[in-house]
């Protein structure tokens, strides 16, 4: 049975995290899920389909906390990105595109317009490509709902879902023009990179100083990363590591004992970087590893 759990925990994570943006509640729900279903077996109940069952827990016990968390996320100090996740080790092309696709903070913060039902339909349907007779009984919705509830979905989605670039060679040398420049307050060789509407994102959670809001164009992103970086710089020990952080190419930041300062995803297409997220926010990088107390704090009136 050890196996079976263990076999089944990847997707059920995978769907868990889409839903909720959050690693620790997508863990806690797969965890709470795979208890149900490991009691369900011991009491010697035939279960037909175990991945449908799980499927099937873990999606209504996602919809319950979108719910709750509905509210917490319109008090939420700045702006709201998901927790990230480090995915380095994706070889196979066809897996990585997957992930690039539907992991992405991009896609993430997307997904939030939708209500907690679209997304589930949406998910299942277009991720996981799961039949629309068996999320019917995943979310208990007829089947001509859940088709409803998925074309209302991809209205939402489709007009601004995000378009990356297929190279990923080239999406990973931009990277790391991008990191060199930056590190090297290299304005006009980090301005060369960014698309004219570049948007730079940040989450600091009211916990640590970070954007307010979303900030567009090239000279003005620029500005503000430079500000940014100079004050990591000023950090004893500071460094970087470069890593896939959702899929899409990124980078660590550390102090000078190894915690995390900042986690940072760009969003690359047609040669250029389109969109750029800064986490900072410690409590969204505590599943990465110890994280660091030396990034300043937000003024008393809020995050900048």
């Amino acid at each position: 049975m050890a196996e079976l759990l263990d076999e089944l925990r990847p997707r059920a994570f995978g769907i868990a995290y889409r839903m909720l943006g959050s690693v620790s509640e997508a863990e806690d729900v797969v965890q709470e899920a795979l208890l149900r279903l490991h009691g369900v077996l011991e009491t010697g109940e035939e279960i037909r389909v175990p991945e449908a069952y799980l499927a099937t827990v873990v999606t209504r016990l996602g919809i319950n906390r979108l719910r709750s968390a509905q509210m917490q996320r319109e008090t939420y100090v700045g702006e709201w990105l998901p927790e990230p996740v480090v995915t380095g080790d994706l070889d196979d092309p066809a897996v990585h595109a997957e992930m690039s696709d539907s992991l992405s903070l991009a896609f993430l913060v997307l997904l939030e317009r939708l209500s907690p039902e679209q997304r589930a339909v949406f998910l299942l349907r277009e991720v996981f490509d799961y039949g629309y007779d068996t999320i019917a009984e995943i979310v208990g919705k007829t089947e001509a709902a859940c088709r409803q509830l998925a074309v209302r979905a991809r209205r939402h989605i489709e007009a601004e879902r995000p378009r990356f670039e297929a190279s990923r060679r080239d999406r990973d040398e931009l990277a790391r023009r991008f990191m060199m420049a930056a590190e090297a307050g290299d304005l006009d060789g980090l301005e060369a990179l960014l698309a004219h509407d570049v948007a730079l994102h940040g989450d600091g959670g009211g916990k640590v100083r970070a954007l307010a809001q979303p900030i567009f164009g090239r000279r003005h992103v620029v500005r503000n990363l430079m500000r940014f970086m100079e004050v990591v710089r000023g950090i004893e020990g500071f460094s970087t590591r470069p890593v896939e952080v959702n899929g899409h190419p990124g980078a660590l930041g550390f102090d000078g004992r190894q915690r995390i300062l900042f986690a940072l995803s760009l969003d690359i297409a047609d040669g250029q970087i389109q969109g750029i997220r800064g986490i900072v926010n410690p409590d969204k990088l505590r599943h990465l590893g110890p994280v660091s107390d030396l990034m300043p704090a937000p003024p008393a009136r809020g995050p900048l």
